[in-house]
């Protein structure tokens, strides 16, 4: 009796954990299937982008993708991938921004991936807004990279690590050449130089209130 009680709980703990699981995942969409780039858009020297185990990779003259599968522009938002660079890498992942034939994407932020690159401007960072001078990563392994962006609120978290916690004056102008201000957009991934090769996979996102 008592032995069947303890299966019987711990099939009911299972189950409610499984539950919280998927509550928890509740509103998060995949931005990519591992085998196409469906919703994606690359510019100049799309060369530079394939596709390899399932993830998107980098390596080639400068070209940025963008995500374009989705007429409603993102504004506040969670967006998770993992990320992986080879040693002397550089690329970023761009939000609020919008496509653009050449050149280096003009609206939004950048959260930058660069763990051993000579730029000192490290993976975590806003670029050029709120900077990491130490990486939180390692290359040649896969790391969680999380972006948030509530309000003028933005949040990045790097394998765990709180890496950026920043909210935008009221007062913030954009700039001429790179906005870098809150508005709304798309999500755009770089790749930077032909030395770089960087790969993204678990690319997903869920819209916030």
């Amino acid at each position: 009796m008592r032995q069947n009680f303890l299966l019987l709980f711990s099939a009911i703990v299972i189950f409610s954990l499984s539950n919280s699981a998927q509550a928890g995942e509740k509103g998060w969409k995949s931005l990519m299937d591992g085998k196409t780039f469906k919703g994606w858009k690359a510019n100049e020297n799309t060369g530079s982008w394939k596709i390899e185990d399932g993830s998107f990779v980098c390596n080639g003259e400068r070209s940025h993708l963008f995500y374009v599968g989705d007429d409603k522009p993102f504004k506040n938002f969670e967006f998770k991938c993992q990320v992986k660079t080879l040693p002397k890498s550089n690329a970023g992942i761009y939000f609020h921004t919008k496509y653009q034939e050449t050149g280096w994407p003009k609206f939004g932020y950048e959260a930058q991936v660069n763990n051993t690159h000579g730029d000192p401007k490290k993976t975590g960072s806003l670029y050029a807004v709120k900077n990491v001078f130490e990486a939180p990563a390692k290359d040649n392994e896969w790391f969680d990279y999380y972006i948030k962006v509530d309000g003028k609120h933005i949040l990045i978290v790097v394998n765990g690590k709180t890496c950026v916690d920043w909210t935008e004056p009221s007062d913030r102008k954009a700039g001429k050449d790179f906005t870098r201000i809150l508005d709304q957009g798309t999500f755009c991934l770089q790749a930077h130089d032909p030395i770089s090769k960087v790969y993204f996979r678990n690319i997903q996102v869920k819209r916030l209130p």
